[in-house]
């Protein structure tokens, strides 16, 4: 099977590259095995020094890697060099604390001595997207490979480049052979690997049916799975809300990545005494908001990555206007090449309509109107997804108590967008998937949690509660 590169700012091909037989793949799986051998039985101080070694080259390489992905997946290039900036960040992250997040803890039991210790499960596969090419495999590789795995990277075709510009930075910083590992394979390949003795777990991030497809191979062999799936994440703007800063904070989370982020913001839902003058506010910041060629430093939205996926987009919209909704901005498919959209806004959307209930991977934003707070966060909550949600209220409090207590999301925020950072958990509930990345909770998602029991010399150390085998 061939995979075929497009630049979506021209239509154009960039490259072809051949998948790999199951010998090839065979060969890899083993290849695999036998560096997760070696690298496991390295020191910590080792493992840091190589991902300090990965955090200059990513560095040194961020010019040319920003205008490999503008080419490959359409994000404008002070994006790109942002995205190469956050994975030498979380490389950094887990090089000066990994040690220390995965350091043996003493826990007072009946035995003479008792600890919980974290060991590496083998070789991991990470099956990636495209919408952030490098971070999404960085921010699962850096804890990864930190706590003592391997990786085995199948990369979107879409961005086969930086597959391999991956592999190049890896061994440029002078990891050793074969602890991270390309796999060109097409979909029906995946499941044998993850069947595969020599896989250990996967992790994927995707679409829901992805997961699902994922998580029911990895269930029928027994294997851990991070999946981070789908959003539609709600921004809540309460009637006291600083406008300006929810609107400033609102456009730029919609339009990260194009629109094409999981973690973008999708529905804004409005208080009723405040809902006018956001809409009024919202649509002029849409509007001033400039769609060009990556390339283009002035420009603040490349093309959407596919083809398809602006169709999709496309037919999202028109489905929403039939229900009902007004498009006030935006929504109509550009001439040229390419495959740029628009910033578009819709407002009156209401539950049932295509905006309201799926994720829309692009630049659209649907406004919906709540009579009260509780009505705000009832709409917030009715969603089958549940990655991010953020809350815009002048009283902190009261937007702490509401994004820890009442909004259904794996990550919350007051008054600023949804993002992630190395040094917390990031992941979803509902649909959105399970399983934590970055954090302390990411770093011990790929280890075997072990109890270690040292009984007493003198005698049997077992209390009457403890004699149970279970």
């Amino acid at each position: 099977m061939t995979i075929t590169t497009v630049n979506p700012a021209t239509g154009q091909v960039i490259a072809h590259y051949e998948t790999q037989s199951d010998q090839e793949i065979d060969a890899l799986l083993t290849a695999s095995a036998e560096a997760f051998r070696r690298w496991s039985r390295t020191t910590f101080m080792e493992r840091a020094a190589c991902l300090t070694s990965l955090a200059k080259c990513l560095r040194e390489g961020s010019g040319e890697l920003a205008r490999l992905i503008a080419t490959e997946m359409g994000k404008p290039l002070r994006q790109g060099e942002a995205e190469v900036e956050k994975c030498a960040w979380v490389c950094e992250h887990y090089a000066e604390h990994g040690e220390g997040l995965l350091a043996p803890q003493t826990v007072p039991s009946d035995a003479e001595r008792s600890e919980v210790v974290f060991r590496p499960l083998g070789p991991v596969l990470a099956i990636m997207p495209w919408n952030f090419p490098l971070w999404q495999f960085f921010r699962f590789a850096a804890p990864a490979l930190m706590a003592g795995n391997v990786a085995i990277l199948r990369h979107a075709s879409n961005v086969a480049g930086t597959a391999l510009a991956i592999e190049k930075l890896v061994r440029d910083a002078c990891v050793p052979d074969d602890v991270v590992r390309v796999a060109w394979v097409d979909k029906e390949q995946i499941g044998g690997i993850i069947a595969d003795r020599r896989v250990a777990a996967v992790t994927l991030t995707g679409s829901v049916g992805a997961g699902r497809a994922v998580a029911s191979a990895a269930g029928g062999a027994v294997k851990k799975t991070v999946l981070e799936l789908g959003g539609s994440d709600p921004y809540v703007v309460l009637r006291d809300a600083d406008l300006e800063l929810a609107v400033d904070r609102c456009v730029e989370s919609r339009l990260i990545n194009s629109g094409q982020s999981c973690i973008a913001a999708k529905r804004f839902i409005v208080e009723a005494p405040l809902y006018d003058d956001f809409v009024s506010a919202f649509v002029e910041a849409m509007r001033g908001k400039r769609v060009g060629d990556p390339f283009d430093a002035d420009a603040d939205l490349g093309p959407l990555a596919q083809a398809k996926g602006r169709q999709k987009v496309h037919e999202q919209v028109r489905r929403s206007v039939a229900a009902g909704a007004a498009c006030v901005l935006g929504g109509e498919l550009p001439d040229g090449p390419g495959f740029f959209y628009p910033p578009t806004v819709l407002t009156g959307v209401a539950p049932g309509m295509t905006a309201f209930d799926e994720e829309v991977f692009g630049p659209v934003a649907a406004i919906i109107e709540a009579a009260d707070e509780a009505h705000a966060i009832e709409l917030a909550n009715q969603s089958v997804y549940g990655l991010g949600a953020a809350v815009f209220t002048k009283d902190v409090e009261r937007g702490q108590d509401i994004a820890a207590h009442r909004l259904h999301a794996g990550n919350c925020f007051v008054n600023e967008l949804v993002r992630s950072d190395p040094r917390l958990p990031f992941g979803g509930v509902k649909e959105s998937g399970y399983g934590r990345e970055l954090g302390t909770f990411g770093i011990h998602e790929f280890v075997n949690i072990k109890t270690v029991w040292v009984g007493g010399r003198g005698g049997d150390a077992r209390s009457e509660r403890c004699r149970s085998a279970e």
